[in-house]
């Protein structure tokens, strides 16, 4: 039997709890039955069926977050909470995205 597919939020609504630097706190909880998003209250809450060993769960909640926001993994990255519940994501700036061009200085 396959495993159906996860409800998203609209990515609208994901991408406007994000700061002005396009900055998304997460509060994750791995090993859950079913991998789901939720909007809470100024934190996005994601669950994940992947335990937290070897980064695991970490890799699933991006790839989860990139689906429901409609980009590539690789356009997402984790600034803080490598092994916390409490995340911070970069979420991708540019085209489609609701944070403006010059908002995050580039080397």
């Amino acid at each position: 039997m396959a495993k159906p597919k996860p409800d998203f939020p609209p990515a609208e609504a994901i991408r406007a709890l994000a700061d002005g630097q396009g900055r998304l706190a997460l509060r994750v909880t791995p090993g859950a039955r079913s991998d789901a998003i939720e909007l809470g209250d100024g934190v996005l809450l994601v669950k994940v069926r992947a335990k937290p060993q070897d980064g695991a769960a970490n890799q699933a909640v991006l790839a989860l977050l990139a689906a429901a926001l409609g980009v590539a993994t690789s356009r997402l990255r984790l600034l803080r909470g490598a092994t916390a519940r409490d995340k911070l994501v970069q979420l991708p700036y540019g085209r489609g995205s609701t944070v403006p061009a010059g908002a995050i200085p580039r080397p």
